[in-house]
């Protein structure tokens, strides 16, 4: 830390209680009460450097004699700084310090102590001593955390405001360029700069500071300090991830509750050794909704994880509507970027419905969908194809990823029984059916949905079921669809009817490429040698080949074939175990009369309706 020594003479005053005095041997003219402290002092030592203690003492002299006693009350610093004041005018050794330099010349203001009556008077002191505090990143840090004791002069100085000037230009500076110090503390004792000759070592060699080098001295200064520090860093063009970077560190030092859990399944704590938890809950309220206001407002800087962690703790600390409001907006910007573990925000009211704040994600999901219209609206759905999802390239990706991050979360708030069945079809309806490439993740959050709210009638499981599209099933999906006791009927039907329309254009597809290969290949066909085979031979290995694939390909369609049948045998069942299975057909649209596949095993009473995909698949077998 940097230090100006003044003064030559050895110390000339001792306490005694709450009194100091002079012990130059001559007694004292005036007595100064500041404070609690008196102080026993003589004139001409005061009334030569100050202009205000002359004028006082002079009014004094007049009116009461020889002897009087002064009240300065004001001092900015209290009697500490007065006492400091002293010694410099009876010229007794004393340093100026980061700590003590804002103060003195707070003091010296006060007390008029300029050129015009001594030449180096403490008013051009300090200034000349702040000059060099400003050039030090540290000692800059303690001078403007002491401006708080003596905020009223500080300012009207503008020793606050030169102070956090040159602290944005070292923060917003590349140290590497620059030749100040700006490690402080421990780092200061770790990394010395020479050697015992004078010569730096490698190992002795300053590390390479990172971007966040200034956070933890900036988390020193009090909110107002510090916000004023953050703007003056805007202003000189600071990275906003680095301004929010800086925040982050700041609210997770003095908000406990951002370093717990986040939710009932989260376990992953974050490290609150440096986290000050003596703070009332209404400063941290402030804080929070001041930080709130910080915040860049750039899409992406501040992390949405982060942003979930402190809407979660403003709603614990009942901060402000407006305040919770924004952070809603914020996160819903920016939802495809969050991930489920933070979504699950546990229920904060007082009327405690649901296990989970499921109206809090209701409102962010709205907010995402509503910013994301326009760009929604100029890309036409019909024409994205599935690489340029995945490759995040096309405007839907944000809605993709949201729809899957949405079916998640209805699939971890599920089981919760006093889930009421409008609120789920409400969340689940705001994402449209094309966001959902699969709808495996809805199908999966209805069936969880089902199981804990047995008591739904056949009416609302089938409008629940309505929100997923059983043509958009994966086979596992679908095959699990298949034996679900818990879908209505009428589900299980389209999920069979879908499936066979899948097998029927398998095959087709089999067939249309086997048809392919021989008519580009007639000679296979007649059984003649390939036109290049000059001695008859026919070349062994390729019809070797060719004969291999074709094997491979009827034992595939003899398996899709009997995975058929067996999804026939299994509706079967299902008819005779349900009533109401002569309406189905009119509401699927099958026709009432279809020809057998095999008339000679089916009988007529035991006869269903299926659709024409399986006879038609097994007509074509027998064809080729």
């Amino acid at each position: 830390m940097a230090c100006m020594k003044l003064g030559a003479k050895s110390e000339a005053f001792h306490r005694e209680g709450q009194t100091w005095l002079c012990t130059t041997g001559l007694p004292s003219d005036v007595v100064i009460q500041v404070g609690e402290m008196s102080f026993h002092l003589h004139k001409f030592p005061l009334l030569s450097k100050s202009g205000l203690l002359e004028r006082l003492i002079e009014e004094c002299s007049s009116e009461e004699g020889s002897s009087c006693a002064l009240q300065l009350h004001g001092v900015p610093g209290g009697a500490k700084a007065f006492e400091l004041v002293t010694k410099f005018c009876y010229g007794v050794k004393i340093e100026l310090t980061a700590m003590n330099v804002v103060i003195l010349r707070c003091a010296a203001e006060y007390l008029q102590m300029t050129e015009d009556y001594e030449q180096g008077n403490l008013i051009a002191q300090t200034e000349v001593f702040l000059t060099e505090v400003f050039s030090n990143w540290r000692d800059s840090i303690v001078a403007l955390e002491t401006c708080e004791e003596v905020q009223q002069y500080a300012e009207e100085l503008h020793i606050a405001s030169r102070c956090i000037d040159s602290l944005a230009i070292k923060a917003c500076a590349d140290p590497k360029l620059f030749c100040w110090p700006i490690l402080s503390g421990e780092n200061d004792m770790k990394n010395p700069t020479a050697s015992w000759n004078g010569i730096t070592s490698d190992d002795a060699k300053p590390q390479p500071l990172a971007d966040d080098w200034w956070y933890e001295d900036a988390s020193l200064l009090s909110l107002p300090l510090y916000k004023r520090l953050i703007q003056a860093v805007e202003l000189k063009g600071m990275r906003p991830e680095s301004v929010a970077a800086s925040l982050i560190f700041y609210v997770r030092k003095y908000l406990p509750l951002m370093n717990r859990q986040s939710s009932f399944h989260d376990t992953n704590y974050v490290n609150s050794g440096t986290t000050i938890s003596n703070i009332s809950e209404a400063d941290q309220r402030a804080l929070l909704e001041d930080i709130m206001g910080l915040l860049p407002h750039k899409k992406g800087v501040t992390s949405s994880k982060f942003l979930l962690r402190l809407l979660r703790t403003a709603m614990i600390l009942h901060a402000s509507p407006s305040c919770r409001e924004n952070l809603e907006k914020r996160v819903g910007a920016q939802l495809d970027q969050a991930v489920l573990i933070d979504l699950l925000i546990p229920n904060m009211g007082y009327s405690v419905e649901t296990l989970y704040d499921i109206d809090c994600i209701q409102r962010i999901l709205d907010h995402f969908m509503s910013v994301n219209q326009a760009s929604l609206a100029s890309s036409s759905p019909c024409i994205i194809e599935e690489g340029q999802l995945m490759t995040g390239t096309d405007p839907l990706t944000p809605i993709t990823m949201v729809a899957s991050l949405v079916d998640g979360y209805l699939a971890e708030v599920a089981p919760d029984v006093n889930l009421k069945l409008p609120k789920f079809q409400a969340l689940a309806a705001v994402i449209p059916e094309y966001a959902r490439p699969v709808d495996d993740g809805i199908y999966h959050a209805i069936d969880v949905f089902l199981k804990a709210h047995p008591w739904l009638t056949d009416a609302e499981r089938e409008q629940l079921c309505r929100l997923m599209n059983c043509q958009k099933l994966s086979l596992e999906a679908s095959t699990h669809a298949a034996q679900n006791e818990r879908l209505p009927l009428r589900v299980i039907v389209q999920v069979l009817f879908f499936e066979q329309l899948r097998l029927r254009t398998s095959i087709s597809g089999w067939f249309f490429v086997d048809n392919l290969e021989n008519s580009q290949n007639p000679s296979v066909n007649l059984g003649l040698p390939a036109k290049n085979d000059v001695s008859g031979q026919v070349d062994a290995p390729q019809d070797q080949a060719v004969g291999f694939d074709h094997h491979d390909m009827r034992e595939r369609v003899l398996e899709l074939q009997r995975e058929c049948s067996s999804m026939k045998k299994e509706l079967q069942k299902l008819v005779k175990t349900k009533r109401s299975w002569s309406i189905l057909p009119i509401r699927l649209g099958f026709r009432k009369k279809l020809e057998p596949c095999n008339p000679k095993e089916s009988k007529p009473t035991d006869r269903i309706p299926v659709p024409t995909s399986c006879c038609n698949g097994q007509q074509t077998h027998e064809n080729s």
